[in-house]
């Protein structure tokens, strides 16, 4: 269920060239959210991160019973870049559907490990890799059943990772639904105190949910024929990819390639805004799929069927592309957790998919602070003051950047440096 990484990276790539923001004040340049989130930060305004970073993939080995069709599945997949000096460590949080190599992850590390810190990447609970190792429940999106996960794994990368650094202290971050799962990770800890966090950021993250991707599905009404016109619409966008780049004599899919095509305007800003929402089925689809598979929930694989390593995954994929969140939360993810705890309402169980549910936590812990944008659209109307209200001082929002477009910005890297080293706000 793999789309070739380069091909993946000219689709969510190429969108129509917006103004650049005036470089007076807030120095990051691109002035339009959905340029901002797609091609995130120019090479030339990012920190200088030259020099070897000792990044390692490492394997947590646990004992879940998986599918013939998840054969190639050794454990759970993480990555961490240690110091050969005490420093503190950071736990990083992908945000959704994110493995622990994933762009921003690598980025995150590699300016992390430059300040001096240890730093130890997790993928998602969302991750396909982390829904079929370790997820308790296999039904990823609930933040407290994620929360717990990821807490114990945690735990268990320490005892495998503890004699192999010395740790002055420990701190958290994650970005995006990573960074909402940070704070139920956070009080986690405040209960149980394996690591005391002094510091845990969150960047960009969702305020609630089922909000937050409801407004990514929206996205898909724009397009030309709407959701149901995604392989259509994913087509014609390669067509166009394809095209651009045999017409242009380039030699690679580099960063020449990627600023031509944004210059040519190959998209229109809905059709950007597509581009967003069909990068963020791809990969539900994988969660989907994985998820429907571990619990042999008929949903997209009928409940007769087990798939051999041999069989051909097209067609779950392009079911899976097809499905919608509110699909997913209606005719899966509710009725699962429904059948846990009979009784249980959509508004009972949509409350525990929000901040809300923890507000006084977050309101009175001085460890806890978030980091944003000012038109990140995946916030919904008032969710922005929602913030300011609970998180006060320890809330940084930035005029733009949209979703996690600015998180390489050379300011933005600072600010998110100091504030894991500082005991203050």
């Amino acid at each position: 269920m793999k789309i070739a990484g380069g091909v993946l990276l000219v689709f969510l790539l190429l969108i129509p060239a917006f103004a650049w923001a005036d470089s007076a004040g807030y120095g990051y340049s691109i002035d339009d959210s959905y340029a901002a989130t797609i091609l995130g930060t120019p090479q030339n305004l990012r920190p200088d991160t030259r020099g070897e970073v000792p990044v390692k993939t490492m394997v947590l080995e646990t004992d879940q019973k998986k599918p013939e069709i998840f054969f190639y599945d050794r454990g759970l997949r993480y990555t961490v870049a240690f110091q050969n000096r005490k420093a503190p460590l950071v736990f990083l949080i992908a945000g959704t559907g994110g493995s622990s190599k994933s762009a921003r992850i690598g980025a995150l590390m590699a300016n992390l490990y430059h300040a001096g810190f240890h730093v130890i990447a997790l993928p998602s609970p969302t991750f396909p890799n982390f829904i079929i190792d370790a997820s308790t429940t296999h039904v990823p999106g609930n933040l407290s059943d994620d929360a717990n996960d990821l807490y114990r794994v945690m735990e268990q990368i320490w005892d495998q990772s503890k004699g192999r650094i010395e740790v002055s202290d420990f701190l958290l971050a994650g970005y995006s639904l990573g960074g909402t799962e940070a704070a139920f990770v956070a009080k986690l800890d405040d209960q149980y105190k394996v690591f005391d966090f002094r510091r845990v950021l969150m960047l960009n993250p969702a305020v609630n949910l089922y909000n937050s991707v409801s407004r990514i599905e929206w996205l898909l009404d724009r397009i030309p024929g709407g959701p149901r016109k995604i392989g259509t619409f994913y087509n014609r966008v390669m067509e166009k990819c394809t095209d651009f780049y045999r017409k242009g004599d380039f030699v690679a899919i580099d960063d020449d390639f990627l600023f031509a095509a944004y210059q040519a305007q190959l998209l229109n800003r809905d059709e950007a805004g597509g581009v967003i929402a069909v990068s963020f089925r791809i990969g539900s689809a994988g969660m989907i799929f994985a998820s429907d598979v571990m619990t042999h929930g008929g949903y997209v694989v009928p409940k007769n069927r087990t798939l051999k390593n041999s069989d051909s995954l097209d067609d779950y994929f392009w079911t899976s592309l097809h499905l919608s969140f509110l699909d997913y939360f209606n005719e899966y993810f509710f009725p699962y957790f429904r059948s846990r705890r009979p009784g249980l309402t959509k508004e009972e169980l949509l409350e525990t998919l929000s901040l809300g549910s923890i507000e006084g936590y977050l309101a009175s812990s001085t460890k806890i602070g978030v980091i944003t944008n000012e038109d990140d659209f995946i916030l919904a109307p008032g969710e922005l003051d929602y913030l300011r209200r609970v998180f006060g001082p320890r809330l940084k929002v930035y005029p733009r950047g949209g979703h996690l477009g600015n998180l390489e910005y050379r300011d933005n890297m600072a600010f998110l440096i100091d504030r894991l080293r500082s005991s203050t706000w």
